[in-house]
């Protein structure tokens, strides 16, 4: 019997609605996951993308600083930067795994359990760590079964030599940017760029797979190679330490530099510091002299003058100066002489060191004349050199110059000068006339010693001609046999140079009592200069009417030039003294070598 029509269309009825609902739910469903899939899939994709790949920083090291023969004065040592991941932390495990934490990276437990949270995805626990302390920290982890604990590379900057060359060197902030001296003027080049990868770890922690492609190699920093030399440097350090024992200055700087190159061989100042434990030194420590002490000169600077009347041919060494036997009036003021002469030359006002003679030779010269010459050696500018916060010194235009300037300029007042201004000055009477930039930088490599850059010798200008400097010698080398620097003589060579003491300026204006500065500044063998230097010490302590350039900055100059001309195998020029003691510098060279 056949069913009832009503119920045959009730039945495909309730079957159609079945259909529909099903195919509005398999609509939705579908709907939804396109939604998902198109709509937010990339949102998707990022969350499971940091939650499950992590972007590794692989940081670069930081190129080295050497001396002129490789010898590491500033390099990088690897160590390890531990970092944990809370959420890879077992609950289990979490007080064990803090108070091991604390233990070996000597961290506060307290503080510790506080920022340690399963939340922090990142945490950095402690930088620059030893290999060795990284590696028993990995070991007590891997005996407790603890994971989310991580070892990134890290590294720390050291510096071997402790304080020698300090004020040069530099140092870097413990972000490892340069911050003083050649870490901070060869920043760029000594900064690498760190490279990255991608990784994967599971919901433990453990490594899954690289995602090879998506790596970027680090870019080591570059290695940069000094003109200082640390056997010399050595020697001026020791002799310049010995100096300030004997002589208790305030400050103290002396400077060796290679007169045909420009090339500083060594530079040194006191007082210093430890590059290595910087955080306990004072601002005064951290000073280099040699470039930002700015100093009137004494009569070192009448070098200048005496350039000047020779070049402009004026006069000759032989012409004579009346110097109105050591007591003159100018202007209603007094200019004396420490050695008083009546009528001299051109050559003897140098040799003696008369403030009269050179006053006088400065009045034919003419301000305009005289202010040129100061400019033409490099005073009142910047030398060039690469180390940070060099100053230009003090020379007042001659609009500013008083009715005395012209007497008292010559003998070094009323201008200043960086130590370092005057050893280029000097540097172009020794070289036949050429003021060079100073050069402390000699090349830059990379890490397979391949040259970056190279830095030759610059000349500035031509100062004066080589006539002149035929002139000028005589007289400077006359200063060390009969004159004002008897002292700074070196047994087997024959020096040139000129001493300078300079009453020391008062910060209210005039001078202070009993307070100088003095110096020396001299090159050798005077025949053919290989080394000028400079030793300056700024109120020594000495016995009264001795603290002059001559008696106090001379002789440590000689004690610096002999062991220089030794170390570098310069064959003596002179005969050598039977009863001059053996240096050292030999022994040093060979120890270096």
């Amino acid at each position: 019997m056949n069913p009832p029509i009503c119920s045959v269309r009730k039945a495909r009825f309730r079957a159609g609605m079945v259909c529909c609902v099903l195919a509005i739910i398999f609509s939705a469903f579908s709907y939804r996951l396109i939604y998902l899939q198109v709509e937010r899939g990339s949102a998707f994709t990022a969350l499971a993308n940091k939650t499950q790949i992590l972007k590794q920083t692989i940081p670069a090291q930081r190129g080295s600083i050497r001396d002129i023969h490789g010898e590491i004065l500033a390099g990088d040592m690897p160590m390890r930067k531990i970092v944990a991941d809370g959420s890879h932390i077992k609950p289990a495990l979490f007080s064990q795994v803090t108070e091991l934490l604390a233990n070996s990276l000597e961290l506060d437990e307290k503080a510790l359990r506080t920022k340690l949270t399963p939340e922090r995805r990142y945490l950095v626990l402690k930088r620059q760590v030893p290999e060795q302390t990284a590696e028993d920290l990995r070991s007590e982890l891997r005996r407790k079964n603890a994971q989310g604990i991580y070892f990134e590379p890290d590294s720390t900057r050291m510096y071997p030599n402790g304080s020698l060359l300090c004020h040069v060197v530099g140092f870097t902030d413990y972000e490892g940017h340069g911050i003083q001296g050649i870490e901070k003027s060869m920043n760029q080049y000594l900064e690498g760029h760190p490279g990255y990868k991608y990784i994967t770890r599971d919901r433990a922690g453990t490594e899954l797979v690289q995602h090879r492609g998506l790596e970027q190699e680090p870019r080591n920093g570059y290695n940069v190679q000094l003109t200082i030399d640390l056997g010399l440097q050595s020697i001026v350090e020791r002799e310049l330490d010995a100096a300030v024992k004997k002589y208790a200055p305030e400050t103290a700087t002396a400077i060796l530099m290679r007169p045909k190159t420009g090339e500083i061989l060594a530079m040194a100042s006191r007082p210093y510091f430890d590059i290595n434990e910087r955080s306990k030194a004072e601002a005064e420590q951290m000073k280099n002299r040699a470039i930002i002490d700015m100093i009137e000169p004494g009569s070192t600077f009448k070098i200048v003058t005496l350039s000047g009347v020779l070049n402009e041919k004026l006069v000759r060494a032989d012409t004579p100066v009346y110097c109105e036997g050591g007591r003159w009036e100018y202007c209603a003021k007094i200019l004396h002489d420490d050695h008083p002469m009546t009528t001299s030359t051109v050559h003897d006002v140098l040799v003696y060191s008369s403030n009269i003679g050179a006053a006088k030779l400065a009045l034919q010269l003419g301000e305009n004349r005289l202010y040129s010459y100061i400019k033409q050696f490099g005073f009142g500018e910047r030398t060039g050199i690469d180390l940070p916060g060099e100053i230009v010194g003090m020379v007042h235009p001659t609009k500013e110059w008083s009715k005395i300037s012209i007497t008292r300029i010559p003998m070094g007042q009323g201008v200043a000068v960086t130590p370092l201004q005057m050893v280029m000055a000097m540097g172009a009477i020794a070289n036949g006339g050429k003021l060079m930039m100073p050069q402390i930088i000699h090349s830059i490599t990379d890490d397979h010693d391949l040259p970056i850059a190279q830095f030759p010798p610059v000349v500035v200008r031509q100062a004066i001609n080589p006539e002149t400097v035929k002139a000028l010698i005589p007289a400077l080398e006359d200063v060390i046999r009969k004159g004002t620097a008897k002292h700074g003589a070196v047994d087997g060579y024959q020096v040139g140079g000129k001493t300078g003491t300079a009453q020391k300026v008062s910060a209210q204006g005039g001078y202070l009592s009993g307070k100088y500065v003095v110096s020396f500044v001299g090159f050798l063998p005077a025949e053919d200069p290989e080394v000028v230097g400079m030793v300056m010490l700024d109120n020594a302590t000495t016995r009264q009417g001795e603290n002059y350039g001559g008696l106090v900055a001379a002789p440590v100059f000689s004690s610096i030039a002999g062991q220089a001309m030794r170390y570098l195998n310069i064959e003596p020029t002179l005969p050598i003294s039977p009863t001059a003691s053996p240096s050292t510098a030999l022994a040093l060279k060979e120890e270096h070598d």
